[in-house]
């Protein structure tokens, strides 16, 4: 076998001296490659010439078949860049006007000042909405039929704030740098504490004592430098909420207390902005995506008084299991990325409670009350 890669390499290196295209250096290869899988179908077993290119015609096959993954991989590459580029239309270039000597007299510098002032008032180039980099980065969504590239063009210009970067915050987090929201601001006072790896899956071990907000800022710019993370270490308050919810488009709600959770609805619903809120408790957990101004309920609608004490208790006093955050945390990110391409149906009038002992998922219809003193004026 090494002799007919030899032999190819002599061909690839004499064909590109002769000045040959590309094109045809690859035929020339494809021809070696037929010959030699002929040689194997043809002769029989032990023919010295067999013998000399491998014996068996199976892995030149199975080379042909690699080739030819990576050709097609390459081409699905190209096709995704060509379709980018008719969505957000060709560059349009504009001619430099031509450079000045010595010699030219005041006429032909008027002329050339008069170009110039034309070649400024020309549109400018458009710069691509995305890179190769990130187009290679992005193919698996650009591929889906209710994604593609408006939708991931969507998930780029999109402003996310999650509040807690903690068990539910988390997985939200990584998976909306991973899908490549281009703004997300996280918001959460606490630090890093050792009794949070053991579900905090943004959070290392080495960082131990940093302020949650930068610990998952750090996770995120590793996993995705491409976007822009906003750290906000400090308390969500009645003070500061309507303001920061207002430079975002959707939140995400990741807390563990009725306090905030009510506070984060009603800045939503001052606001305009859709909620997506989860929350998780030892084996259970539910999500559902609150915006009253598109008709759905607000989670005081859902949830119109707290729970008696001691009857919900949080993850610190009754326990959760490592990975029931997760499942919620990734279903938040989940949604966030429906909501904003507009693909398939959000969880908007429908509450999900899962069940992770027992493996079961229920959805219930939820819809707006017309006492909920939280958005029963919008109505």
């Amino acid at each position: 076998m090494l002799g007919v890669f030899l032999i190819g390499a002599a061909l690839f290196a004499f064909s590109t001296l002769l000045g040959a295209s590309l094109r045809t250096r690859l035929l020339l290869l494809a021809g070696l490659w037929a010959f030699v899988v002929l040689v194997h179908l043809t002769l029989p077993d032990g023919a010295p010439l067999r013998l000399a290119t491998g014996g068996n015609a199976r892995p030149w096959i199975v080379l042909a078949a690699v080739a030819a993954l990576i050709w097609a991989y390459r081409a699905g590459l190209s096709v995704l860049r060509r379709r980018a580029e008719r969505r957000t239309g060709p560059a349009m270039p504009s001619d430099a006007p031509p450079p000045q000597t010595q010699t030219q007299t005041q006429t032909q510098a008027q002329a050339q000042a008069q170009a110039q002032a034309q070649t400024q008032s020309q549109p400018q180039p458009q710069t691509p909405p995305f890179s190769d980099a990130e187009l290679n980065r992005y193919a698996r969504h650009v591929m889906l039929r209710e994604v593609g590239g408006p939708g991931q063009k969507a998930l780029k210009q999109a402003r996310v704030l999650v509040i807690g970067a903690g068990g539910l915050g988390s997985p939200a987090l990584l998976y909306l740098a991973a899908a490549g929201v281009g703004t997300i601001g996280v918001i959460d006072d606490d630090s890093v504490d050792s009794s949070n790896l053991q579900r905090q899956v943004i959070h290392t071990d080495a960082r131990i004592g940093l302020p949650k907000v930068f610990s998952a800022q750090q996770q995120m710019q590793a996993l995705n430098p491409f976007i822009t993370v906003r750290p906000y270490h400090r308390r969500l308050t009645e003070d500061n909420a309507t303001a920061l919810f207002l430079d975002y488009d959707l939140i995400l709600d990741g807390t563990d207390n009725f306090d905030t959770r009510y506070l984060v609805n009603r800045a939503a619903v001052a606001t305009g902005k859709p909620l997506i809120a989860a929350a998780i408790t030892q084996w259970e957990g539910q999500i559902s995506l609150y915006h009253p101004a598109a008709g759905a309920p607000c989670y005081q609608c859902v949830f119109p008084q707290r729970p008696a004490p001691g009857l919900v208790p949080s993850c610190a006093e009754a326990g959760v299991i490592a990975p029931l955050p997760g499942v919620l945390g990734t279903m938040m990110a989940l949604e966030a990325i429906k909501h904003i391409t507009g693909a398939g149906e959000t969880l908007r009038n429908a509450l999900v409670i899962f069940d992770g002992l027992y493996g079961e998922t229920r959805r219930l219809a939820v819809s707006r009350r017309t006492d909920c003193p939280v958005c029963a004026s919008d109505t």
